[in-house]
Protein backbone atom coordinates (compact mmCIF):
# COMPACT_ATOMS: atom_id res chain seq x y z
CA UNK A 1 0.00 0.00 0.00
CA UNK A 2 1.66 3.31 -0.83
CA UNK A 3 -0.17 6.08 1.58
CA UNK A 4 -0.07 9.80 1.79
CA UNK A 5 -1.00 12.47 4.91
CA UNK A 6 -1.82 15.88 3.30
CA UNK A 7 -2.01 18.66 5.80
CA UNK A 8 -4.32 21.43 5.51
CA UNK A 9 -5.69 20.02 2.43
CA UNK A 10 -8.95 20.70 1.51
CA UNK A 11 -11.11 17.76 0.41
CA UNK A 12 -12.63 17.54 -3.07
CA UNK A 13 -16.15 16.91 -4.10
CA UNK A 14 -18.31 15.87 -6.73
CA UNK A 15 -21.35 17.28 -5.91
CA UNK A 16 -21.75 20.82 -6.43
CA UNK A 17 -24.77 21.65 -4.44
CA UNK A 18 -25.56 19.54 -1.59
CA UNK A 19 -27.84 20.54 1.06
CA UNK A 20 -24.82 21.45 3.05
CA UNK A 21 -21.65 21.39 1.20
CA UNK A 22 -19.24 18.71 1.77
CA UNK A 23 -16.32 19.80 4.10
CA UNK A 24 -17.26 23.07 5.04
CA UNK A 25 -18.66 22.35 8.05
CA UNK A 26 -16.13 23.23 11.62
CA UNK A 27 -15.21 19.70 12.77
CA UNK A 28 -13.15 21.47 15.78
CA UNK A 29 -12.43 24.61 17.42
CA UNK A 30 -8.95 26.39 17.11
CA UNK A 31 -6.61 24.31 19.07
CA UNK A 32 -4.23 27.61 20.08
CA UNK A 33 -5.04 30.97 21.39
CA UNK A 34 -3.04 33.84 20.00
CA UNK A 35 -2.53 37.29 21.63
CA UNK A 36 -2.26 39.66 18.33
CA UNK A 37 -0.36 42.39 20.59
CA UNK A 38 2.61 39.64 21.43
CA UNK A 39 5.38 41.87 21.13
CA UNK A 40 6.99 38.45 19.74
CA UNK A 41 4.32 38.01 16.75
CA UNK A 42 5.43 39.77 13.27
CA UNK A 43 3.15 41.33 11.76
CA UNK A 44 3.45 44.16 9.03
CA UNK A 45 2.61 47.71 10.24
CA UNK A 46 -1.61 47.92 9.87
CA UNK A 47 -1.74 44.40 9.45
CA UNK A 48 -4.65 41.88 11.10
CA UNK A 49 -4.69 38.35 11.91
CA UNK A 50 -7.65 36.18 10.32
CA UNK A 51 -10.02 34.48 12.45
CA UNK A 52 -8.34 31.34 13.34
CA UNK A 53 -9.60 27.65 12.00
CA UNK A 54 -8.78 24.39 11.92
CA UNK A 55 -8.14 23.03 8.83
CA UNK A 56 -9.09 19.21 7.96
CA UNK A 57 -6.50 16.72 7.67
CA UNK A 58 -6.44 14.57 5.22
CA UNK A 59 -5.21 10.30 4.81
CA UNK A 60 -4.76 9.28 1.49
CA UNK A 61 -4.48 5.58 0.93
CA UNK A 62 -3.90 3.88 -2.41
CA UNK A 63 -2.88 0.19 -2.85
CA UNK A 64 0.04 -0.09 -4.95
CA UNK A 65 -1.99 -0.78 -8.61
CA UNK A 66 -4.04 2.24 -8.25
CA UNK A 67 -7.18 0.23 -8.18
CA UNK A 68 -8.63 1.17 -4.78
CA UNK A 69 -8.22 4.16 -2.84
CA UNK A 70 -9.54 5.42 0.26
CA UNK A 71 -9.37 8.82 1.93
CA UNK A 72 -10.19 9.98 5.23
CA UNK A 73 -10.63 13.14 6.51
CA UNK A 74 -12.10 14.48 10.50
CA UNK A 75 -15.37 14.46 8.69
CA UNK A 76 -15.69 11.69 5.95
CA UNK A 77 -14.58 8.81 4.29
CA UNK A 78 -14.59 8.16 0.71
CA UNK A 79 -13.57 5.31 -1.62
CA UNK A 80 -12.51 5.22 -4.90
CA UNK A 81 -12.57 1.79 -7.24
CA UNK A 82 -11.42 2.10 -10.55
CA UNK A 83 -14.03 1.03 -13.14
CA UNK A 84 -11.76 -2.07 -14.25
CA UNK A 85 -11.90 -3.71 -10.64
CA UNK A 86 -15.28 -3.51 -10.82
CA UNK A 87 -17.28 -3.38 -14.56
CA UNK A 88 -15.97 -4.87 -18.57
CA UNK A 89 -15.03 -2.43 -20.47
CA UNK A 90 -17.63 0.21 -21.20
CA UNK A 91 -20.15 -2.20 -19.43
CA UNK A 92 -22.18 -1.59 -15.91
CA UNK A 93 -22.85 -5.42 -15.17
CA UNK A 94 -20.47 -6.03 -12.06
CA UNK A 95 -17.80 -8.73 -12.54
CA UNK A 96 -17.15 -11.93 -10.15
CA UNK A 97 -14.40 -9.89 -8.11
CA UNK A 98 -16.54 -6.60 -7.71
CA UNK A 99 -19.02 -7.88 -5.03
CA UNK A 100 -16.09 -9.05 -2.39
CA UNK A 101 -14.53 -5.15 -2.61
CA UNK A 102 -17.83 -3.47 -2.46
CA UNK A 103 -18.76 -5.65 0.75
CA UNK A 104 -15.44 -4.12 2.30
CA UNK A 105 -16.93 -1.08 2.39
CA UNK A 106 -20.44 -2.08 3.46
CA UNK A 107 -18.48 -3.12 6.25
CA UNK A 108 -17.02 0.35 6.76
CA UNK A 109 -19.90 1.85 6.71
CA UNK A 110 -21.64 -0.15 8.97
CA UNK A 111 -18.53 0.06 11.40
CA UNK A 112 -19.15 3.94 11.14
CA UNK A 113 -22.64 3.60 11.43
CA UNK A 114 -22.97 6.11 8.84
CA UNK A 115 -26.95 6.51 7.98
CA UNK A 116 -26.11 8.53 4.38
CA UNK A 117 -23.99 7.07 1.86
CA UNK A 118 -23.48 9.01 -1.43
CA UNK A 119 -22.20 6.30 -4.77
CA UNK A 120 -20.83 9.07 -7.59
CA UNK A 121 -19.93 7.34 -10.82
CA UNK A 122 -17.52 8.64 -13.25
CA UNK A 123 -16.01 8.21 -16.69
CA UNK A 124 -12.73 9.56 -18.89
CA UNK A 125 -13.75 11.87 -21.76
CA UNK A 126 -13.67 9.24 -24.78
CA UNK A 127 -16.86 9.11 -25.59
CA UNK A 128 -19.75 11.77 -25.58
CA UNK A 129 -20.82 13.17 -22.71
CA UNK A 130 -24.00 11.64 -23.05
CA UNK A 131 -22.80 8.55 -23.19
CA UNK A 132 -20.55 9.01 -20.00
CA UNK A 133 -23.47 10.17 -18.05
CA UNK A 134 -25.28 7.05 -18.54
CA UNK A 135 -22.33 4.76 -18.05
CA UNK A 136 -21.62 6.49 -15.14
CA UNK A 137 -24.95 6.58 -13.61
CA UNK A 138 -25.45 2.70 -14.64
CA UNK A 139 -22.44 2.08 -13.23
CA UNK A 140 -23.16 4.12 -9.91
CA UNK A 141 -26.79 2.17 -9.43
CA UNK A 142 -24.95 -1.09 -9.60
CA UNK A 143 -22.82 -0.24 -6.91
CA UNK A 144 -25.22 1.18 -4.76
CA UNK A 145 -27.55 -2.19 -5.56
CA UNK A 146 -25.21 -4.31 -4.17
CA UNK A 147 -23.98 -1.90 -1.28
CA UNK A 148 -27.99 -1.51 -0.47
CA UNK A 149 -28.22 -5.32 -0.22
CA UNK A 150 -25.23 -6.02 1.68
CA UNK A 151 -26.29 -3.57 4.68
CA UNK A 152 -29.93 -4.32 4.59
CA UNK A 153 -30.88 -1.11 6.74
CA UNK A 154 -33.65 0.49 5.61
CA UNK A 155 -32.50 3.62 8.11
CA UNK A 156 -29.87 4.38 5.23
CA UNK A 157 -30.46 6.26 2.39
CA UNK A 158 -28.40 6.35 -0.56
CA UNK A 159 -27.80 9.47 -3.13
CA UNK A 160 -26.64 8.22 -6.62
CA UNK A 161 -24.97 10.39 -9.29
CA UNK A 162 -23.67 10.09 -12.51
CA UNK A 163 -20.57 12.84 -13.50
CA UNK A 164 -19.08 11.45 -16.84
CA UNK A 165 -16.12 13.41 -17.67
CA UNK A 166 -16.59 15.85 -14.78
CA UNK A 167 -14.30 15.95 -11.57
CA UNK A 168 -11.52 14.11 -12.82
CA UNK A 169 -8.76 13.27 -10.53
CA UNK A 170 -5.89 12.85 -13.02
CA UNK A 171 -4.78 13.89 -16.47
CA UNK A 172 -6.91 12.61 -19.42
CA UNK A 173 -4.64 12.85 -21.97
CA UNK A 174 -2.85 9.53 -20.77
CA UNK A 175 -4.23 6.34 -20.38
CA UNK A 176 -2.97 6.35 -16.95
CA UNK A 177 -4.78 9.28 -15.97
CA UNK A 178 -8.05 8.04 -17.99
CA UNK A 179 -8.02 4.76 -16.16
CA UNK A 180 -8.24 6.53 -12.75
CA UNK A 181 -11.22 8.97 -14.06
CA UNK A 182 -13.15 6.12 -14.86
CA UNK A 183 -14.18 5.20 -11.05
CA UNK A 184 -17.31 5.10 -8.70
CA UNK A 185 -16.41 6.58 -5.55
CA UNK A 186 -18.71 5.71 -2.31
CA UNK A 187 -18.47 8.36 0.67
CA UNK A 188 -20.04 8.37 3.57
CA UNK A 189 -19.78 10.07 7.48
CA UNK A 190 -17.28 9.31 9.84
CA UNK A 191 -18.44 9.09 13.22
CA UNK A 192 -14.16 8.45 14.53
CA UNK A 193 -14.87 5.26 15.63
Amino acid sequence: MVAANLYGATAVHADPSPSVPPGTDPSASAPVKIDPHDPNLKLSKGATLAAPKVLDIKSVVEDQSGDERREDTNTEVTFALQAEVLFGKDSATLNADAKARIAAIADEVKKQHATQVRVFGFTDNLGTHEHGVVLSKQRANAVQAVLDQDLNDPNITFEVRGYAEQYPIADNSTEDGRKKNRRVEVTFPRTGS
